[in-house]
């Protein structure tokens, strides 16, 4: 019997232990570097599960299962919620105010706490060596933050040793049972660029006695954006958007300070390390004819999620192998996504997991009221087993078995 077929019926056999994981997980959210009570749910269920877990320095966990001498592959699955308000009007809605799992993180950790879980029933039952690779699961903190946790996680140790690593992220946009890969970018750099303009102020009636930082603002928004495409190739998929324009308080004088907060986003590595620089040449030969002082503030953010294509192309057979049409490709986003980080380390990939259930419109992430298919938890699963069956080449047709 193959991994996969073994963790299907594992799964079949626990779907309600499973569907149970989640609920609780969704009722208890915790914010970025809060998550204490989700990491001792995870460690509590790992060691009934019979497994060694070790907690990370602050929050979030990691566990090994399989042959010691084997490769190791890692899988991750990020835990931490977002301040919300929750308004689904499910019966298992989060019980703490203005905290809610709106982006899946709460799914993405029960399908690597059971596939952590069902694993370790298949050693118990076929021993260790019936595994072909080593495997570690990890469960990250504060993915939804600046300061993000995967940073962290890796400092402590959790990619000692990793060959590859996968993830996968909640897709409202795809129906469940579909998973949607791509090699390359996948998510886009994101950092946070704040502008502040300073100069001598006047009445509206004399500009040419002032700085007119309204004026140098509103080249900054309408230039800024254009002559990035002619600095950068267009196809790397680099934007700027302002998010935030503050200045002035009345309609006949001209403020001494305005400013401009916003992102620069790119699908593009390299683009990304040399943004800031390029950015502030932009930003300094627009600004200089009005005479106005500025003050730029940049603040690196994630590099984009650009996935292996080897890596990718294992996931793919994976998908093929429980089901040949759920395979779709997965559109570039322009969203950020700190899994990127892992990357820099070491070849993985990253697979858009279809949650919606095909009834009404499909929602969008972080939304206050977005309900996802419980049923894509088992999809979910069942691809990763089929991932590691890709190590030894013995994954088996058919028997998808019952979803959650």
């Amino acid at each position: 019997m193959s991994i996969s077929s073994f963790v299907s019926a594992w799964v079949q056999n626990n779907r309600e232990t499973i569907r149970g994981w989640r609920r609780h997980l969704h009722r208890n959210p915790e914010l970025s570097h809060m998550e204490t009570a989700t990491t001792e749910f995870i460690l509590t269920t790992l060691r009934e599960a019979g497994l060694d877990p070790r907690a990370l320095p602050s929050t979030g966990a990691t566990v090994d299962i399989g042959p010691k001498d084997a490769p190791l592959i890692a899988f991750r699955g990020d835990i931490d919620a977002l301040p919300l308000e929750e308004a689904t009007g499910l019966d298992f809605s989060s019980q703490n105010p203005g905290v809610m799992h709106a982006c899946g993180h709460d799914i993405h950790t029960v399908i690597v706490l059971a596939l952590a879980c069902g694993l370790a029933a298949f050693v118990e039952e076929h021993g260790a060596d019936a595994m072909p690779v080593q495997v570690r699961c990890i469960y990250q903190p504060a993915e939804e933050v600046m300061d993000g946790g995967a940073v962290e996680v890796i400092e402590a140790g959790a990619l000692r040793d990793v060959q590859s690593i996968y993830a996968v992220h909640c897709e409202p946009k795809l129906r469940t049972g579909e998973i949607g890969v791509r090699t390359g970018p996948i998510t886009s750099a994101s950092d946070v660029v704040e502008i502040i303009l300073r100069g001598h102020g006047g009445h509206t009636s004399r500009p040419h006695l002032t700085s007119d930082l309204v004026y140098a603002a509103g080249l900054i928004i309408t230039q800024l954006p254009g002559l990035l495409t002619r600095r950068l190739d267009p196809r790397s998929g680099t934007v700027v958007v302002f998010g935030a324009v503050n200045g002035g308080s009345t309609f006949n004088a001209i403020p001494q300070e305005v400013c401009l907060l916003g992102t620069f986003r790119t699908a593009q590595v390299g683009v990304w390390r040399q943004g800031q620089q390029i950015l502030t040449e932009l930003l300094e030969q627009i600004v200089a004819p009005t005479g106005a002082d500025m003050e730029i503030r940049y603040t690196k953010g994630v590099p984009p999620v650009t996935n292996d294509d080897v890596a990718t192309a294992m996931i793919a057979q994976a998908v093929k192998d429980r089901d040949p049409y759920a395979l779709r490709e997965a559109p570039q986003s322009t969203g950020g996504e700190d899994f990127s980080w892992y990357l820099e380390h070491v070849p993985g990939s990253m697979a858009r997991l279809g949650a919606w259930d095909g009834k009404g419109e499909k929602p969008d992430l972080h939304q206050p009221d977005i309900v996802f298919d419980e049923r894509a938890i088992g999809v979910g699963i069942r691809m990763f087993a089929g991932v590691i069956d890709q190590f030894h080449g013995k994954a088996e047709e058919g028997g998808r078995g019952g979803e959650l």
